[in-house]
């Protein structure tokens, strides 16, 4: 269990759209403490912070201020959200080389200045990098959690809502895998309301699928329109964050290493997990379908593939 803390605290490392955007959603849900905000664009960050602390006569209640490294010595969480962002016409996986130096550089030094740190990933491509960070401290597995598909699995969720008349919230679905193309819809274990989706009088498969197909290619269309996404993420980080640093206990669907899981081994992509003050509490085994598992041993084979390219 992670040890007991005087104040909540979270370190950003990067503060471009993501990692400012992480920042501001904390600050709303009036949780955390303290924010330090790392970059190493002096000017960006200076300038991120400033404009971030003028909403505090507003907002009150989060101290946030230019940090360093230092700052994750008495961190809750600390939050990678620095890298090369995708570009209209890249895959996730078009970014991995770029962004494996950084994290190599960059995870050392986290768990150098606090072995107790939970670890957020949100850089892409988040499960490539989630394992390289978990090869590096593999005895720190549980405390390093990729943002995954969570953000696709609340597209899903705010498309079958909208779809449905329901509001979003109450949907139960999540899109696992890879973040990425592979990614694939557990229908089996979609629910509205303690009843099946697959069994609602408005379902229809060709359609569900076209709603998934849009979630799960809603960040390219975003790309292509403002180069690049950050509400969704930024309120989905947020969210992680509250459940660790409160000990929630609340069930996302993360990138985490399998171990057996699903007949996976050795990789890292998103499924169901319990999450909390130490991280991954938990491993749900939810019952899947036989096509499901195929898919999702399908996605696991790409990353595993592209795994071996950086390790």
């Amino acid at each position: 269990m992670a040890k007991h803390r005087d104040k909540n605290k979270v370190t950003i490392i990067g503060a471009g759209y993501v990692g400012a955007t992480t920042a501001f959603s904390l600050m709303h849900q009036n949780v955390v403490e303290e924010i330090a905000l790392v970059d190493v664009n002096q000017k960006l960050v200076e300038a991120q912070v400033m404009d971030l602390q003028h909403s505090l006569p507003v907002l009150g209640y989060s101290e946030v201020h230019v940090g360093t490294y230092e700052d994750i010595k008495d961190s809750t969480v600390a939050v990678i959200a620095c890298g090369f962002a995708q570009k209209p016409g890249e895959s996730r996986l078009d970014l991995v080389e770029k962004n494996a130096k950084i994290v190599k550089q960059i995870v050392p030094e986290i768990f150098k200045q606090n072995s107790d740190v939970i670890l957020l990933v949100i850089t892409n491509p988040v499960d490539i990098l989630t394992q390289l960070a978990i090869s590096l401290f593999p005895d720190k597995k549980n405390q390093i959690i990729g943002s995954g598909t969570m953000l696709d699995s609340m597209r899903l969720k705010f498309l079958v809502g909208e779809y449905l008349k329901i509001d979003p919230q109450s949907v139960h679905a999540y899109i696992v895998g890879e973040h990425g193309d592979s990614e694939l819809p557990l229908w089996s274990a979609a629910t509205l309301g303690g009843e099946k989706i697959t069994a609602l009088k408005g379902y229809n498969k060709k359609k569900f699928n076209e709603l998934f197909i849009q979630a799960r290619q809603a960040a390219d269309t975003i790309v292509a329109g403002k180069q690049a996404t950050y509400y969704g993420i930024g309120v989905g980080a947020a969210f992680l964050i509250n459940a660790i640093v409160l000990n929630k206990q609340t069930v996302v669907p993360v990138s985490h290493l399998m171990d057996g899981d699903y007949g996976l081994h050795d990789v890292c992509l998103s499924m169901p997990a319990v999450i909390g003050e130490a991280g991954i509490l938990e491993r749900l085994n939810l019952k899947i379908s036989g096509e499901e598992k195929r898919l999702l041993h399908k996605s696991a084979d790409g990353l595993k593939k592209v795994f071996k390219s950086i390790a």
